[in-house]
């Protein structure tokens, strides 16, 4: 899979070169190329934002930049091109194995009060959201992004059977999860986790997921039964 990113400030991105996604770059499994919008400005002193017409807060970015490096990065569209924004559509455990199906994916990042409308019109195939709140870029959002999506890309992680018992893939809640020491501060692991039968394993794993779920976050319970 390759994945481009469109921003102001690429430097933020370097955090994505460490730890699982570090690896998987490493590894060839992932080509992750990030791009500074500022090298595509027509402006002199590499000028990516001006005051809004009708007036208003803070400063938009124009349109020129953007557009540019799309077309300068991705040519031909081969990229699905994804702006992150807090309007666009939620991102959740589905919408991220949907994305990491594409071969080649496109984001980009806003910044200051938001992008003239013309780059998204031209240069955007779907809007995503990582929540319902307000960033100052949509860096971090990028990053939440394509850490979410590359979970489910085959040799990000060490075991292909942790993006399938995680939370949210089976619309439920992960269970709780032990390692040494068996005793730790008084709390003892669960007798059955260690007992060596597998099938009384999965079913007491099973009923745990049901039972924080319906605790922690009931909506998903209901979400499911309506479906």
């Amino acid at each position: 899979m390759t994945i481009d990113v469109l921003t102001l400030f690429p430097e933020m991105f370097s955090a994505m070169r460490h730890s699982v996604i570090g690896r998987a770059i490493e590894n060839g499994v992932v080509s992750l190329r990030v791009t500074d919008i500022r090298d595509y400005s027509a402006d002199k002193h590499r000028k990516c934002d001006d005051y809004p017409f009708g007036g208003g807060a803070g400063m938009v970015m124009t349109p020129q930049p953007v557009f540019d490096a799309v077309h300068a990065v991705d040519p031909a569209h081969a990229c699905r091109r994804i702006y992150l924004s807090p309007r666009g559509a939620r991102l959740n455990a589905a919408k991220a194995r949907e994305l990491s199906e594409y071969e080649r994916l496109l984001f980009w990042c806003g910044h200051y009060e938001g992008v003239d409308q013309r780059a998204i019109d031209l240069c955007a195939d779907e809007e995503l959201s990582i929540g319902d709140y307000v960033l100052t870029g949509g860096e971090l959002a990028a990053m939440v992004a394509i850490d979410a999506l590359l979970r489910f890309v085959p040799g990000v992680l060490g075991s292909e059977q942790s993006a399938q018992d995680e939370s949210f893939s089976e619309g439920l809640l992960e269970y709780p999860q032990y390692t040494r020491p068996r005793v730790f501060q008084g709390l003892e692991v669960p007798e059955v986790l260690v007992g060596g039968h597998h099938a009384n394993v999965e079913k007491w794993r099973r009923q745990q997921a049901e039972i924080i779920t319906r605790k922690l976050r009931p909506d998903l319970l209901k979400n499911k039964t309506e479906q």
